[in-house]
């Protein structure tokens, strides 16, 4: 436990001396170019610190020239780390605006290429997917999304929320499903420790979506989409 207590911590002060760095890049280059390569530097530090380690396939399925939008299901804090650390291109992703009032670490994702989401107003959040359409239409930036809206207690796979597939739709950029297994062990939801282990995580083929119209369509992308993770995740 106290060897638990100290990754937590020294993965905290890690966190805070890289944020540093990322608040000053993100203002210097507004490309956000640095900014991104640090996150995987600041990733690969917070896996080395806790002796995480990734098991990645389906790297082949992606196009580095391609922007796409990344669904992935969501059961541990460490998928972030594993998921800015293996995906092989620049990506945004969403984060709750209430992180944007720690300071250094809230203040650099404020000023960095991720969007800020409140869940508990739909205008607002309606706003932030208009946001991250910009990043993937304007900026060539793919957008990474943990469709469940929130970690499951159980890694198992939550029902999906429509907000990933609404954007992908009207902005007609392919999905990647993201099958993200084990890091529930690494650690559980609501627990202050952790555990070493392997976390998995497989890429699967893109799935079109500029054949998606209207609501019912993205309804069926949507289930589309779960299943196929859903199978990957239990094999």
């Amino acid at each position: 436990m106290i060897l638990s207590y100290l990754k937590v911590a020294g993965v905290a002060v890690y966190i805070v001396i890289v944020s540093l760095f990322a608040l000053v890049f993100a203002f210097v280059d507004r490309s956000f170019t640095l900014y991104l390569k640090l996150n995987k530097v600041l990733s690969s530090g917070v896996l080395k610190i806790t002796g995480v380690k990734l098991q990645i396939s389906g790297l082949e399925n992606i196009d580095k020239n391609t922007t796409y939008v990344y669904v992935s299901n969501h059961s541990s804090q460490f998928d972030i780390a594993a998921l800015q650390y293996s995906i092989p291109q620049k990506f945004s992703m969403f984060y709750k605006k209430e992180l944007s009032n720690i300071p250094i670490f809230g203040w650099q994702l404020a000023a960095g290429p991720y969007v800020s989401i409140d869940r508990n107003n739909a205008e607002k959040a309606r706003r932030s997917l208009e946001s991250a359409k910009i990043l993937l239409d304007k900026k060539n930036i793919s957008v990474l999304l943990f469709a469940e809206g929130t970690r499951s207690k159980t890694g198992e796979i939550l029902p999906f929320k429509r907000g990933a597939f609404h954007l992908a739709a009207t902005s007609r950029h392919p999905i990647i499903p993201v099958t993200i297994s084990k890091s529930n062990l690494i650690m559980p939801k609501g627990k202050f420790r952790i555990n070493k282990g392997t976390i998995d995580l497989h890429f699967d083929k893109p799935v079109e979506t500029s054949e998606v119209k209207n609501r019912k369509d993205q309804i069926e992308l949507m289930e589309r989409v779960r299943n196929i993770i859903i199978s990957n995740y239990k094999n």
